[in-house]
């Protein structure tokens, strides 16, 4: 468990949680789920104290729940927010895969989307946040934080001046993670796309596209339940109470900045995803056109050769009649008139079927 003191200008860290509430800034708690089961009763305690309030059961239901999609609830007194992650299934015990775990094909990338919920619960002047056991958002966050406030002069403007905004970057920070992925996932669809489209190639790997095109659709439904914890939660500070002070509604007009690029930064995700997920039924379909047009080629070219040994076929029936009397039959150039028949026939032929194209190769 971390838990840090923060101010407009300073940071401080301490292993023991507080017994009363700070004089200046607010108080973030940051726990795993297995920590928050451990030590309900101490924390339930520290919130007491702190904020005058406890969790509710069914809240802490949901904190520690590991099935959970995003969400956004509320209460009179505090928020409760639960958004998904990305998450390393080799790192982290507690992901949730998006695919079955006997079953994971597709591209490498798309076998390693495991998510995992981090909730968060805001109060006025405490943040209450449970990570998987692993907390790599909570570090990668404190660490952001302490080398901010490192820089003392530029301190006020990358501070968080409230527990709803630090809630913010750090869902921010999470989104991010869905945004690096984007570009990973692109080259290996494209690689795929280049080896379908492919003539002198056999695609074979069918299985893997499917697999694909379910993690896309599941990580799309993942975004989608993201964005309307978004939504539910700019409605809610829409509705706070109006600021009592310049400096009270600057505060809430970042807020609602920030809200706003957050979501806008989850719309991106989920429009690249069904992007890709188009992308990938197009390049399928132009993979079965272009088939298609290929049998069509070899059975065009099949066609014209059986053509042009049709008339070949009939002269040799002709003189292999059993008549005495078919002329040339006894000739001593007979055979070579036959045969000179026979080839200018197939030439005359193959130059005609030249000349209408049909033996012209499709461009590539």
């Amino acid at each position: 468990m971390r838990v840090f003191s923060i101010t407009a200008t300073a940071i401080s860290e301490s292993d023991a949680l507080p017994a009363q509430a700070p004089d200046q800034g607010f108080i973030w708690i940051g726990c795993t789920r297995q920590e928050l089961e451990g030590r309900l009763t101490e924390i339930q305690s520290c919130l007491q104290a702190l904020c005058g309030i406890q969790l509710l059961d069914l809240h802490v239901s949901d904190l520690v729940n590991t099935q959970l999609p995003s969400h956004f609830d509320y209460t009179s007194q505090y928020d409760l927010l639960v958004f998904r992650r990305l998450a390393s299934q080799s790192q982290n015990g507690e992901a949730t895969t998006m695919q079955p775990a006997h079953h994971r094909g597709g591209p490498p990338i798309l076998r390693h989307i495991d998510t995992s919920p981090v909730g968060f619960a805001i109060f006025e002047n405490v943040l209450l946040s449970v990570h998987p056991s692993d907390c790599a958002v909570r570090d990668a966050y404190a660490s952001r934080l302490k080398s901010s406030a490192h820089d003392l002069r530029t301190a006020n403007s990358r501070l968080p001046t409230s527990p709803a905004d630090l809630t913010l970057r750090i869902v921010n920070l999470m989104v991010d993670g869905f945004l690096e992925l984007r570009r990973e996932l692109t080259r290996q669809l494209d690689h795929w796309q280049a080896e379908l489209l492919n003539p002198r190639t056999r695609f074979s790997n069918w299985t893997s596209l499917l697999d694909a095109r379910l993690s896309l659709r599941q990580l799309d439904e993942l975004c989608e339940d993201q964005r309307q914890a978004v939504i539910d939660w700019i409605e809610v500070i829409e509705d706070w109470p109006e600021a009592g002070t310049p400096m009270a509604q600057r505060e809430r007009d970042q807020l609602q900045v920030r809200s706003r690029d957050l979501l806008e930064h989850i719309e991106r995700v989920v429009h690249h995803v069904r992007r890709l997920e188009h992308s990938i039924e197009t390049v399928v379909q132009m993979h079965f056109s272009a088939q298609s047009n290929r049998t069509n080629d070899i059975m065009r070219t099949l066609t014209v050769l059986t053509a042009i040994f049709l008339p070949l076929n009939l002269i040799a029936g002709i003189f292999g009649m059993n008549f005495d009397a078919i002329p040339l039959i006894h000739s001593d150039g007979g055979f070579w008139w036959a045969m000179g028949s026979m080839g200018l026939t197939a030439v005359a032929l193959a130059l005609l079927f030249w000349r209408k194209r049909y033996l012209e190769r499709s461009g590539r």
